[in-house]
């Protein structure tokens, strides 16, 4: 899983069959600091995840994992919305508190 945040959406009104009805997400990816790197990916919203969230995001076969994505066309899903997270016993994201 990667960390990333949410900074757009994307709308595609023709699309393989078996991806309506899912949310398409931009998401900027963040180092583990928060810092974001300027790579980008597009994922699956398995959450409900808003943008300016941050998110927890796999690739690969593990996107197809999940009860949106099984079986479905999709490299990269959102399954968690980050309430917080530490490294080095500090504090780098606290939700409730941006």
């Amino acid at each position: 899983m990667l960390l990333a945040k949410v900074v757009g959406t994307v709308v595609s009104t023709v699309k393989e069959p078996r991806l309506n009805g899912l949310t398409l997400q931009v998401l900027e990816l963040l180092d583990v600091k928060g810092n974001p790197n300027k790579n980008y990916v597009i994922a699956v919203d398995a959450v409900g995840a808003g943008v300016g969230e941050i998110v927890l995001y796999a690739s690969g076969s593990s996107a197809r994992q999940t009860e949106s994505t099984n079986n479905k066309p999709c490299d990269a899903v959102i399954m968690a919305i980050v309430d917080s997270w530490d490294v080095d016993e500090q504090t780098v994201y606290n939700k409730s508190k941006q």
